[in-house]
């Protein structure tokens, strides 16, 4: 049993109740699952950014319930049927944060365990990444229908003392599922990094090819 939860808030009210960056909506979140602050997150979010509006996303095993600070107008919530991943195809729609890892090393010369993450940006190297999740994720992209790859937009936000930024990409086209078992798993799990903070939930329509 999963659920899909969606709720648009003007942004007048959103900045008007102390949201700022993603950290802030990072945090907002969580009070859709209220009375469990150390459960791990197991949950997908996505933040679109509409014409004096926000749009959020909320992909979740639990039942997400309807915060203070959104209108009993402004939330929806829909049980997600077994048999929705059981279609072939998908248009999809993914806000993803599509970086590289690359090498660094100590004053030694030896490779540090943890490398820099950098964003991509250049056209061949998104289509490249996206491919890739696909092959790993159990699903490729129909090559005959259009790929549609947005400009990154970068994400900005403080956490504590430290600040930082995020890329997001968005891409949209059509996929065809070449693994079902995979590709339920990546549905739920997210595609790519920085899922915390509103990046990897695909939106999905089944369609026929």
């Amino acid at each position: 049993m999963s659920w899909l939860a969606c709720m648009q808030i003007d942004a007048e009210s959103v900045f008007a109740s102390g949201v700022r960056d993603s950290y802030d909506w990072h945090q907002r979140f969580w009070q859709c699952f209220p009375g469990e602050p150390d459960r791990n997150r197991d949950f997908l979010t996505r933040i679109d950014t509409l014409e004096g509006a926000f749009r959020l996303w909320i992909l979740s095993p639990r039942r997400p319930t309807r915060p203070n600070w959104c209108p009993p107008e402004s939330f929806a919530v829909r049980e997600i049927a077994p048999s929705f991943l059981s279609h072939g195809c998908y248009a999809f729609d993914l806000l993803a944060n599509p970086v590289k890892c690359l090498v660094q090393r100590d004053e030694q010369g030896e490779r540090k365990r943890n490398g820099k993450r950098v964003p991509l940006i250049q056209p061949d190297e998104l289509r490249d990444w996206i491919d890739r999740k696909g092959q790993a994720g159990g699903f490729r992209i129909v090559a005959d229908k259009p790929l549609e790859i947005g400009p990154m937009v970068k994400s900005h936000f403080r956490k504590h003392e430290h600040a930082a930024c995020h890329g997001g990409v968005q891409f949209r086209g059509v996929l065809e599922v070449t693994d079902a078992k995979r590709f339920t798993e990546t549905y739920y799990a997210g595609v790519g990094s920085a899922k915390g903070f509103g990046f990897g939930l695909l939106l999905l329509a089944p369609v026929n090819l």
